[in-house]
């Protein structure tokens, strides 16, 4: 006796729906677990454009101080002033934080370089300056959460460091003359924001290390590396630039040289 032909579609029917079932399962656990893999991997350092949105508040308060310190010179709209100040459009809260919280602006005048100096403004004022800034004009944002990683990225750092940093910042992070009277700041006072902000931001002569460039994991380490620079002794002994023994013997060897000298002399002139 033969199955029906309607038994035999039925039965097909459900192999059909019972193997498209079987995949789609097998489709969702492998979203599932790329999905963890994914957010388990991801840098300790939010994006910026995770950050959550800005308080309407704070850009309030961050337009008044725009209106009674900056938009003399960077104009009502960021769009700038000629001969007094450049546009902010598109320059973000990054390189707003950076300038303003290290004293670099307002400028009381134009000069090569902007020269760090106590700020203006503090913290707070400064983020809802930025946060205005950046409603209006967009651009890179300041990251939130852990910007420094854990002691396994130094290495990593030290060599990231020295491949795009040490030939402006000297090897240990003191700075270094530039053309055209401008130089690279010491890294000494920056905090972690800073440095971020300088990283996204570029400013003066410095280049923009966007993500794309160096990672956020990648500048997590950098940074690691230079406060950890600024955090530790001198193995040498008195600093000189971190520049170890070397110099210090030097240095003591000239100054000993000169006091034998001056003793010698003295005691000639006595006899």
């Amino acid at each position: 006796m033969t199955d029906r032909p309607s038994t035999v579609k039925g039965r097909r029917l459900r192999r059909r729906l019972s193997g498209a079932l079987a995949l789609a399962l097998a489709l969702g656990a492998v979203g599932v677990g790329y999905s963890t893999v994914a957010a388990a991997a991801a840098p300790k350092a939010r994006a910026a454009s995770d950050a959550p949105a800005a308080d309407p508040v704070e850009i309030r308060k961050g337009r008044q101080h725009y209106e009674q310190g900056c938009m003399t010179c960077h104009g009502q709209n960021l769009q700038g002033v000629q001969d007094r100040g450049p546009s902010l459009l598109g320059v973000g809260e990054a390189a707003v934080y950076f300038q303003v919280i290290t004293g670099r602006m307002p400028v009381a005048r134009q000069e090569a370089q902007a020269e760090r100096k106590q700020p203006k403004y503090d913290e707070a004022q400064t983020l809802q300056l930025a946060a205005y800034v950046q409603s209006v004009g967009g651009g890179p944002e300041l990251p939130t959460g852990d910007l420094r990683g854990d002691d396994s990225n130094l290495a990593e750092g030290g060599e990231l460091f020295r491949l795009n940093c040490a030939s402006c910042h000297n090897f240990a992070g003191r700075g270094g003359a530039l053309s055209a009277g401008k130089y690279a700041p010491s890294l000494d006072p920056s905090t972690d924001k800073v440095m971020w902000a300088a990283m996204l931001s570029g400013p003066q002569n410095m280049p923009v290390f966007s993500d794309n460039q160096i990672t956020e994991e990648q500048k997590q380490a950098i940074t690691n590396y230079i406060q950890t620079l600024n955090e530790e002794r001198d193995p040498g002994g008195s600093s000189i630039g971190r520049l170890g023994p070397v110099p210090e013997g030097l240095v003591i060897w000239v100054v000993g040289i000169g006091a034998i000298m001056l003793m010698i002399l003295w005691i000639g002139a006595k006899s």
